[in-house]
């Protein structure tokens, strides 16, 4: 029945949002309704809705499970980033994972399941 979720992340101010999503993080910016933001990078959306309280972005956040994600890491630690208690790890729950923040404070997880089981989307 469930296919697939969509996070939606507050953004501050639309302008630097599709910057930083676009130039940092590399995904693809589609279109905006009135301060609406849809993104996709390979198979993942992020929408992002218009806020203007600043401490709505430090309390949200989105957890995104890739492949390669030493790969990714590199990628986006070499542009400065990743969040300061957020470097590379393996975790308890066997997912190796990284985190950043974006440039309103929501905190993203990107990691890649090391259970050594197939996991079905």
């Amino acid at each position: 029945m469930l296919q697939k979720a969509v996070p939606m992340l507050a953004s501050l101010n639309e302008e630097l949002t599709v910057k930083f999503y676009t130039e940092k993080l590399g995904f693809t910016f589609h279109s905006s309704w009135d301060g609406y933001l849809i993104f996709s990078r390979d198979n993942i959306s992020i929408h992002h809705w218009p806020c203007k309280d600043p401490e709505i972005p430090k309390a949200t956040g989105c957890y995104i499970n890739v492949t390669e994600v030493d790969k990714l890491y590199a990628e986006l630690k070499a542009k400065g980033i990743i969040h300061p208690n957020g470097d590379l790890k393996d975790m308890p729950w066997k997912m190796r994972q990284f985190s950043i923040l974006d440039n309103d404070g929501n905190i993203i997880h990107f990691g890649e399941d090391i259970s050594g089981e197939e996991n079905e989307d």
